[in-house]
């Protein structure tokens, strides 16, 4: 039964290849990463335009989750250049090194093996705002004012509430005594504090929201936050690698006011223009010269790609999870000990969120499609040996002594009255965890693997249903085709007396 299934999963691997591949063909490109928000997203489309410009064949893995994701990523060699900021390298990537100068970053970074471009010339440092409207019935224009309304629901970045530089420290800083406090994606931010599900968020000082929204920014009167210089990150040996793409990457030197910043981040989140071109004619006005553009591909360009990405997440996992998971079944029901510590085993690996294991998986495997593919194969073996053992453990003592009194071998017993008589519970094994991960799925997005998680994640971050019903629509139609195949398969696979009947 298995065989089957394991060779048409293998099959839509083999079809669908997976999008960290699909990036190495022919000559290595140079990689720019950015952060899941809307300005560095607009730089790193900036940095591959110039890049280009250079001669060089450039590579934007947008999008990528948080700082650490980026710096991890940049230390492996998964990637080669990001964009970043001077407070977040001293306060998070440095360990807390606020008493580094300039200098002594570039000293601290070089024996890292990372470079750093001096300041691109704007400051996006952090701050709190909150309705125009609010604040002035409140009567709030600086942080410090927080500490006489213990009643306003604060609610922040998710690796604001952990950082360095984030909430801990500011708490401790002005002695605010809020604990109505939450994590949230910072776009959605924006969205609760204009449906009044929060008061306050921390905002980047160069949003194009802050105007959009009429917010009132809180002045930082203690002067808690430190300077958040963009500059660019790069590998040591880029500079080996590739000279003339360095020294186009240090055009960008001084060369981005706040305002211009600002402005290139209204035209991507309040206008809808592509990060692309927004990047390209800003390289333009640089460079006084036509730089390479794209074509962009309609949407079902971008359906097929993402599907062809999604299918192999899907199917490499899973087909792996398979040809591991039924033999621990199987162990789990003949060995009762041994099958207690598989399940427990496969029991506690479901229970890791699943954000936290595509992390955990970075250090070992990189970015992109690897660590993804692992953590759904991870998440995959617990419904599949779970209802292998019990599809075994549950066939009646009569039939086990019948087929032993039968002088049937273990093997044979197994091959032909055991897996036929548990096929049914093996089969709703599978197909559990195959809907569990294509869903566990698009959340590989946020580390580079691409798939229906990636429009979902670019439409929460520039608020486009649109954008998002391209991923979740597809997925869910995916689950369900998916699910219509394995009844379908019931029908070849499980023994006719051992199949559910039909409701009429």
């Amino acid at each position: 039964m298995s065989r089957i299934l394991i060779a048409s999963l293998l099959g839509l691997m083999l079809a669908a290849p997976s999008p960290a591949l699909a990036a190495d063909a022919g000559s290595e490109p140079i990689r720019v990463g950015s952060k899941k928000f809307t300005e560095s997203v607009v730089l790193g489309e900036l940095l591959a335009h110039l890049l280009r410009a250079s001669g060089a064949k450039a590579l934007h893995r947008a999008e990528l989750g948080g700082s650490r994701v980026l710096w991890n990523a940049l230390q492996g060699g998964e990637i080669d250049a990001y964009p970043e900021y001077t407070g977040t390298i001293r306060l998070e990537l440095l360990g807390g090194r606020d008493d580094l100068d300039e200098a002594g970053l570039y000293t601290a970074l070089r024996a890292l093996g990372i470079e750093m471009s001096r300041p691109l010339g704007f400051n996006n440092t952090y701050a709190l705002g909150l309705l125009e409207a609010r604040a002035e019935e409140l009567g709030l224009t600086r942080v410090s004012e927080l500490v006489a309304h213990p009643a306003l629901r604060l609610g922040f970045t998710s690796e604001f509430m952990d950082r360095e530089d984030g909430w801990p420290g500011l708490r401790d800083a002005y002695a605010l005594p809020q604990r109505n406090v939450r994590g949230l994606d910072h776009d959605l931010a924006y969205r609760g504090l204009a449906g009044g599900s929060i008061d306050v968020t921390d905002l980047y000082s160069t949003d194009a929201d802050i105007r959009y929204y009429g917010l009132r920014v809180l002045a930082d009167d203690r002067q808690y936050f430190p300077l958040y210089n963009a500059v660019v990150l790069y590998r040591s040996d880029l500079a080996e690698r590739a000279p003339a793409a360095v020294r186009m990457l240090r055009k960008l030197e001084g060369a981005i006011s706040a305002e211009a910043m600002t402005r290139m981040n209204a035209r991507a989140k309040i206008d809808r223009v592509p990060e692309e071109q927004v990047a390209a004619e800003f390289a333009e006005t640089l460079l006084k010269r036509p730089v390479e553009r794209r074509r962009r591909g309609s949407w079902i360009d971008s359906l097929l790609q993402h599907s062809a990405e999604h299918l192999g997440l899907v199917g490499i996992s899973l087909g792996a999870a398979i040809v591991l998971a039924v033999p621990l079944g199987i162990a789990a029901a003949h060995y009762a000990r041994f099958g207690q510590v598989i399940l427990a085993l496969t029991g506690v690996i479901q229970t890791i969120p699943s954000l936290a294991l595509l992390v955990f998986m970075i250090p070992l495997l990189g970015i992109g499609a690897p660590p993804a593919v692992a953590a759904l194969f991870l998440y995959s073996l617990l419904p599949i040996v779970r209802n292998t053992y019990t599809g075994l453990h549950d066939i009646p003592i009569g039939l086990r002594e019948s087929a032993e009194a039968l002088g049937l071998a273990p093997l044979a017993r197994l091959r032909s009255v055991e897996l036929p008589m548990a096929s049914r519970s093996i089969l709703a094994g599978i197909k559990t965890s195959a809907v569990i991960n294509i869903g566990t799925a698009t959340l590989g997005a946020l580390i580079g693997a691409g798939g229906y998680g990636q429009p979902i994640l670019t439409g929460i971050r520039l608020d486009d249903t649109a954008l998002i019903l391209q991923g979740a629509v597809p997925a869910a139609a995916l689950a369900l085709v998916v699910q219509g195949g394995f009844e379908l398969a019931e029908r070849g696979l499980v023994p006719r007396g051992l199949r559910l009947p039909r409701s009429e």
